[in-house]
């Protein structure tokens, strides 16, 4: 596949950052997608920033220039806003978890916290799509990363990869009791259609 698709990962340290690239790179992968990326996965410690980088179709770098990602998925909103403002190309979509890790500035009063006006606005401000996610239901916090990527397959913002292709990145990727305890997550989004 040869047209080009750039999807720029953002959060804090522990969130799962690494298995939300790895899962949606495995999902690209089963769809038939070429694939490029990177991430700083073991370069911040727990509670420090980490992003990824997937280009998919034809990329030959793994890394996306700033204002060019055609997704940004963020895991916390202060990450949501830093993707938004300097990866997200025009016209481009955001989706985000929103959880609020208390970055040291805002700890100190330096700064204060994000919220999702800001958010909003510096979508807007590229003409772009935000969509928020928020799962109070959820068992387990370590399950925001599937559960963001239920809301990709739901509002069909994952270029020619389905639900089909979720469930197999996650068979190669997890245990059977996690797979089981994550599957009902994928229940709101098994009757979309991949964008083509």
């Amino acid at each position: 596949m040869s047209e080009a698709f750039n999807i720029y990962m953002c959060g804090v340290g522990g969130q799962g950052i690494g298995l939300l690239a790895e899962l949606l790179a495995r999902a690209a992968g089963h769809a038939g997608w070429r694939l490029r990326g990177c991430d700083t996965h073991g370069l911040a410690q727990r509670g420090g920033m980490v992003s990824s980088h997937l280009r998919l179709g034809t990329a030959w770098s793994p890394l996306i220039a700033a204002g060019q990602a055609d997704l940004v998925l963020a895991l916390e909103r202060s990450e949501a806003l830093r993707g938004a403002r300097s990866m997200l190309r025009s016209g481009g979509g955001l989706v985000w978890y929103d959880t609020a890790w208390q970055a040291l500035d805002v700890r100190t009063g330096a700064n204060q916290p994000v919220v999702e006006a800001e958010v909003l606005a510096a979508v807007a401000a590229v003409g772009g799509t935000a969509v928020r996610v928020l799962r109070p239901d959820l068992p387990d916090p370590r399950m925001q990363n599937v559960a963001l990527v239920a809301e990709l397959l739901a509002q069909g913002l994952l270029p020619r990869i389905g639900v089909a292709e979720v469930i197999a990145a996650m068979r190669d990727l997890m245990g059977d009791a996690v797979l089981q305890a994550n599957l009902p997550l994928l229940g709101a989004a098994r009757g979309a259609v991949p964008r083509p």
